[in-house]
């Protein structure tokens, strides 16, 4: 059972570790620049990088949900690989927003885009499962006979 999931835990891990870091840049970014908790407006430069890292999280779970779904029921490999480019184009959605707004796009596309591929995975395979199990039409055997 652990060989089918050890390549999903350790994306988990990295991006656990990954939200980690963008919350301490926030305590780091509030203490540069001033702003005391509770208060989320400052200067620019504080405001950019806070909205990177709420941005970051908000989507973090849909992330998380589509990695394992694709992972488990279509190819683990496959997911693990996606999981890993979706945590870089999100560092350099963040690395990017930092700097200037602007800088972020081409990162929050291709980071939207590999969800896309990750719920087009989980799907397929989901969709599999259900009509193996359920209806007993294995498509993947009928296309290759």
């Amino acid at each position: 059972m652990l060989d089918q999931i050890h390549l999903l835990a350790a994306v988990t891990v990295l991006g656990v570790l990954e939200q980690a870091y963008f919350f301490l840049q926030v305590i780091y970014a509030r203490r540069m620049f001033g702003v005391s908790p509770p208060k989320i407006s400052g200067p620019p430069e504080f405001e950019r990088i806070f909205r990177a890292q709420v941005n970051s999280s908000e989507y973090f779970p849909i992330f998380l949900a589509l990695l394992w779904q694709a992972g488990l029921f279509f190819h683990q490999g496959l997911a693990a690989a996606l999981g890993l480019l979706y945590l870089c184009s999100r560092y350099c959605y963040f690395t990017g927003y930092r700097a200037s707004s602007l800088e972020r796009l081409p990162a929050i596309y291709f980071s939207t885009a590999v969800l896309w591929v990750l719920m087009a995975a989980a799907a397929l395979g989901l969709s599999h499962f259900f009509l193996a199990h359920y209806v007993g039409l294995n498509i993947p055997r009928l296309l290759l006979a």
